[in-house]
């Protein structure tokens, strides 16, 4: 920034004129980030509601009655579980993960439809590596969207040992 201090004169010349463009330009790059940040959190955003065991001794009875749906993605498989049944059903992603995911999406469309979740919308969804393999990120965000567009609206993200119905792998 500069300043441009009067010359000459007397004693009496105290103007100072400030060199106000450096602030104007910072304030422009500022504001078109904070733009483009506010623009990207509201369209990235995930609804999630953390799971978590309450106090209540009522609350807790009415939980435990409740078949939940339970998802465990893995590298090479992407299980959905129903607690309080045990029944866990396994999706093969192999070769063609396409296919692995069309089969997923089939079966929570059937879930969807039977007695224990049509007018329920919770959901958990957990991922985990297994053999030193990585499990992609996108691919949890791919199966909470899957989730919320055939109706499970209440995504609990969650780890596996959080899961109601984790499987035994």
């Amino acid at each position: 920034m500069g300043a441009s201090v009067g010359t000459g004169g007397g004693k009496g010349d105290v103007n100072v004129e400030l060199n106000i463009v450096p602030f104007i330009d910072l304030m422009s790059c500022l504001t078109a980030f904070l733009l483009v940040t506010a623009v990207w959190v509201n369209i990235e955003a995930l609804n999630i509601k953390p799971k978590g065991k309450s106090r209540d001794p009522q609350q807790i009875r009415n939980e435990d009655e409740q078949v939940k749906l339970s998802i465990l993605i893995t590298n090479t498989r992407i299980w959905v579980g129903q607690s309080r049944i045990n029944e866990f059903m396994p999706i093969e992603r192999g070769t063609d993960p396409e296919a692995a995911w069309t089969t997923y999406t089939q079966t929570l469309t059937e879930l969807k439809k039977s007695a224990f979740f049509v007018d329920r919308s919770d959901i958990e969804i957990a991922a985990e590596s297994l053999d030193n393999a990585v499990v992609v990120y996108q691919d949890v965000i791919r199966a909470m969207e899957i989730a919320e567009t055939i109706g499970f609206t209440d995504v609990g993200l969650t780890d596996k040992s959080g899961l109601s119905a984790p499987p035994q792998l």
